[in-house]
């Protein structure tokens, strides 16, 4: 095993080892499932001359209570710019409408900067984003929330059938001030994620597996851990 793939297995194993440890009679835990369509292209398609324009257009839907209820919907536009063929930044708009059990339906909406970078390896591929959130949340006066959030991407293809890919990845949120509906500064939440993503060819790609999502409240006195399904499929253009 090479020092790539030990460091992410840490990765992970770390992230479970935060969630056993935080694991106390009033952690709320459940099941659902996330899908998702993302997709991404050049602007050379609009014109030759930007041919190193980017844009990034993404929909997600999420269930939870054990898969009874819709909660939450993600809307996700961006322009970028690729500084190379491995790095690239973005601008974009999120808009995560929401309706939370028992709670009146809110609709958040988030600008932000984001980079990434994708470093091509010997045994895979691993992937680098950063963004950094604004988040106007209904509730919130006219203060807003700032929200840096990183990932690691790793995606290494099977020997006996390259088509096939091992797909793993984590994301860890931090608020970086305190709002009176954003919630108190600090941890905000992790995602970690484990499955397997079939290549169709150079335009289409799936994704599934498991997804880990570890949330701490607007006081960080109590957690929620969903158990989701995800499915991905990526389309390029």
């Amino acid at each position: 095993m090479n020092n790539i793939t030990k460091h992410l297995a840490a990765t992970l194993m770390f992230t479970g080892m935060i969630a056993s440890a935080s694991a106390q009679d009033d952690l709320l835990q459940d099941a659902g499932s996330w899908l998702q369509v993302v997709g991404e292209g050049s602007l050379k398609v609009i014109s030759p001359s930007l041919d190193k324009g980017r844009i990034w257009v993404e929909g997600q839907s999420r269930w939870d209570n054990d898969w009874q209820h819709w909660y939450q919907g993600m809307v996700r536009t961006a322009v970028g710019y690729s500084l190379s063929d491995r790095a690239t930044l973005w601008a974009g708009y999120t808009w995560l409408p929401t309706q939370n059990l028992g709670k009146p339906s809110k609709s958040q909406q988030d600008v932000w900067p984001a980079f990434r970078y994708v470093l091509p390896t010997s045994i895979g591929t691993v992937s680098f984003r950063t963004m950094v959130e604004t988040n106007f949340i209904p509730g919130n006066g006219d203060q807003v929330r700032i929200r840096p959030r990183q990932m690691i991407r790793f995606m290494h293809p099977l020997e006996f059938e390259p088509r096939l890919s091992l797909i793993t990845w984590d994301e860890f949120f931090i608020r970086a001030n305190t709002t009176p509906a954003g919630g108190h500064s600090g941890f905000d939440q992790n995602r970690a994620f484990a499955g397997l993503g079939w290549t169709f060819n150079k335009n289409f790609r799936a994704e599934g597996g498991y997804l880990n999502q570890y949330l701490d409240d607007a006081t960080h006195t109590n957690a929620t851990m969903h158990h989701l399904i995800m499915g991905s499929l990526f389309i390029n253009f």
